[in-house]
C-alpha cells in the first residue's frame, strides 16, 4: 500500500497497530506492524486473519487503535522533553544515540562520560514532570533543514535530512527534527518516572 494512515517504524517509534476491514463486510485483518523493503518501497502491513478473507484489489477501511498511538504518542514526547532535561543536568555535550518509543515504555539511549546519579536522575525527573505540568502545547512546523538547524533545533548528525524537515517543539523548552507523532500537549503525557539507567 503506497498510502496508509500507519505509522511506519522510524527513528526509535514502534509502528501502529489496528484493522483492515474489507469494505461491506466480509473480511478483516489486525494490522500487527508495518515494514518497507528499500528506501521507495510501498509500506507492508504484517497482518493476521481475524476473520473472512481479503482479495488483490478490494476496497478496505484502515483503522489505527486509537489508544495504542496515543499512548506512543505521549512516550515520544517524553523523550524530547528527557533529552532536553539531560542537556540541562549533564551539559549541553549530550547526544541521543538511539531510542525505543513504544506504547508501554521508552527507552532513551545518549551519549555522556559517566553513570547518570541518583541525584541527577531526581534533577532529570523534575525538569521533565515540571515540563509536563506546564501543559504546553506541542508545536509541529515544516521548515528548510538549514532554517531549522540555524534556529538551534536538535538534529542527530548520522541521520540523513532532505531539503526540508519536519520540527517539533515544547516552546522555551525542546526543539528537535523529529518525524514521528506527538501528543497535542506536554500535559497530555501524565507522570514521568525513570524506573532503570544502566
Amino acid at each position: 500500500i503506497q498510502r496508509t494512515p500507519f505509522y511506519i517504524e522510524a527513528g526509535g517509534q514502534v509502528s501502529d497497530a489496528g484493522v483492515l476491514r474489507r469494505e461491506g463486510g466480509g473480511g478483516e485483518v489486525v494490522v500487527d506492524g508495518l515494514t518497507r523493503i528499500g528506501a521507495d518501497a510501498p509500506r507492508l502491513h504484517q497482518v493476521r486473519m481475524r476473520s473472512g478473507t481479503l482479495h488483490p484489489r478490494d476496497l478496505v477501511t484502515a483503522e489505527v487503535d486509537a489508544e495504542t498511538r496515543d499512548a506512543t504518542r505521549r512516550n515520544h514526547t517524553a523523550t524530547h522533553l528527557l533529552h532536553a532535561a539531560l542537556r540541562e543536568v549533564l551539559g549541553s555535550h549530550v547526544k541521543q544515540a538511539g531510542s525505543l518509543v513504544a506504547p508501554d515504555r521508552l527507552r532513551f539511549d545518549f551519549v555522556h562520560f559517566a553513570a547518570v546519579t541518583r541525584d541527577e536522575q531526581s534533577r532529570i525527573e523534575r525538569i521533565v514532570n515540571a515540563q509536563i505540568v506546564r501543559n504546553v502545547p506541542v508545536q509541529t512546523d515544516e521548515r528548510s533543514t538549514a532554517e531549522a538547524i540555524a534556529g538551534g533545533a536538535v538534529a542527530l548528525f548520522g541521520e540523513k535530512y532532505g531539503e526540508r524537515v519536519r520540527v517539533v517543539s515544547v516552546p522555551g523548552f525542546s526543539t528537535e527534527l523529529c518525524g514521528g507523532t506527538h501528543c497535542r500537549a506536554t500535559g497530555d503525557i501524565g507522570a514521568f518516572v525513570i524506573v532503570g539507567e544502566s
